[in-house]
């Protein structure tokens, strides 16, 4: 059974920086795709940045230029960088991770706010 732990959320001005990290265990082989999503109260959830095990990234409009998806397959560890955060950032943010079946983090709280 994966497990995926997120962490690095938490309170940032406008303008601020965070990273987040996944980290995935109980799994003897690499995800074939991990993602970060995200979810604004009264929104749906939507994708943020995705990458694959090739290395091929892809990542929504709103955040382009800003923030950036990376993995240490060693680690089995996915970052997000977030920089030049905006208040509309704001939302908790989920890890997901394709193996043979789909799995999801718990999710980490991301504020952003003045």
């Amino acid at each position: 059974q994966v497990q995926l732990v997120e962490s690095g959320g938490g309170l940032v001005q406008p303008g601020g920086s965070l990273r987040l990290s996944c980290a995935a265990s109980g799994s003897t082989v690499s995800a074939r795709i991990m993602a970060w999503y995200r979810q604004a109260p009264g929104k749906q959830r939507e994708l943020v940045a995705v990458i694959t095990s090739g290395g091929r990234t892809n990542y929504a409009d709103s955040v382009k230029g800003r923030f950036t998806i990376s993995g240490d397959s060693a680690k089995n560890t996915v970052y997000l960088q977030m920089n030049s955060l905006k208040p509309e950032d704001t939302a908790v943010y989920y890890c997901y991770a394709v193996y043979e079946y789909v799995y999801w983090g718990q999710g980490t709280q991301v504020t952003v706010s003045s």
